[in-house]
């Protein structure tokens, strides 16, 4: 079954990314609908997510992934694994669902309100795939999630608690919200301050990969942001952005807080690492050494950091990635360091426990 499942996926991987005419990305109506059940999934965001899933299922990045573990072709004991997705993004959720029916399990799916539409498309796209007589190990749920196993979770720090609590007596990873950080020295070419304009505005800035504030050396030129962030300027036509951006703005400038705004997005120096949408937090840093170990000490809000050049090391615990890759995560490249598959494949190691309690 892993073999068939696995040949579906490099055919899925082709429609995500848009190469089968008339299908995935190609397919209007479906991004319309996307986007009339959330007006943050534009049409240009739901083809960045669904792209981006595409890749992850190339045939050399599956097998890289894939290789790091023993996975058996027919799982050990098949488990009913609890998804309760978030949908901040488009697709936010697929990588767990494809982690659950990779292990072997049956994934129980409780769809965001926010994002039904796209996983739903996903799901029967790849069963479209598979042999006639196969069928994908999925359940979808709406309302009370029962008689599970173990549950992947992801939502806010609020939310986060209700899952701790209801599902206390279940085996879990359980995600809360973070953000990402971009680091720079000063030497940043065009260019580089291009590339992290990718990082902040992609998907509105709303993922836990997107960068929502920034640490520049102490004399940097705000002005060199925006005048190469001017080519996102097309955010303000987007209403629900602009509001946020109106909002924010009337808002603090009531309290008389010092802003740099350019009609699109405001810049205000702040401690903090989470900026509302329309907004981008900056700190100034003289000493390096002392940013790491304050970053480090926080590591548990951060999802990942962007820098110049990865490849010097910082210290960080959080994955560190170049300016404009904050959006292209790999399929190990797991939300909140933790290993998703190797989590699924343990459970087979715990005993049938209880039903859990309604979600």
């Amino acid at each position: 079954m892993r073999n068939t499942l696995e040949t579906a996926l490099v055919q899925l991987g082709a429609w995500l990314r848009g190469e089968i005419p008339l299908e995935g990305p190609n397919n209007k109506s479906l991004l319309s609908k996307a986007e009339i059940e959330n007006r943050w999934f534009t049409e240009d965001a739901c083809k960045m997510a669904m792209k981006a899933c595409g890749e992850m299922l190339a045939p050399t990045v599956m097998a890289e992934w894939l290789g790091r573990y023993d996975i058996p072709e027919e799982p050990v004991e098949t488990k009913r694994v609890g998804l309760v997705l978030a949908g901040n993004l488009p697709l936010v959720g697929w990588h767990d669902a494809l982690s659950t029916i990779i292990a072997g399990h049956q994934a129980v799916i409780k769809a965001s309100s926010s994002d039904a539409v796209l996983i739903t498309a996903v799901m029967q796209a790849w069963q479209g795939f598979l042999p006639d007589g196969e069928k994908l190990q999925v359940e979808w749920v709406v309302g009370k999630m029962n008689n599970v196993d173990a549950v992947i979770a992801t939502g806010s720090a609020n939310t986060n608690r209700y899952f701790e609590y209801y599902f206390s007596d279940l085996p879990s990873v359980l995600r809360s919200q973070r953000t990402s950080i971009a680091i720079l020295d000063g030497s940043e070419t065009e260019a580089d301050i291009r590339a992290l304009g990718n990082d902040v505005f992609q998907y509105f800035g709303m993922g836990c990969r997107s960068v929502t504030k920034l640490y520049l050396p102490e004399g940097f030129d705000l002005d060199r942001l925006f005048n190469v962030w001017v080519e996102w300027s097309h955010l303000a036509n987007h209403n629900k952005y602009a509001n946020n951006y109106d909002y924010h703005k009337a808002v603090w400038l009531l309290n008389q807080v010092p802003l740099l705004e350019n009609g699109f997005v405001l810049l205000k120096e702040d401690k903090a690492f989470l900026s509302p949408v329309g907004a981008l937090f900056y700190e100034f840093y003289s000493d390096e050494a002392a940013l790491h170990k304050h970053l480090e000490l926080n590591a548990n809000q951060l999802q990942c950091a962007t820098v110049k050049n990865p490849e010097q090391p910082s210290g960080l615990s959080v994955p560190v990635v170049p300016f404009g890759a904050t959006q292209s995560p790999q399929p190990w490249d797991y939300a909140d360091g933790v290993d998703t598959i190797s989590f699924l494949l343990g459970l087979s190691s715990y005993p049938k426990l209880k039903p859990s309690t309604p979600a």
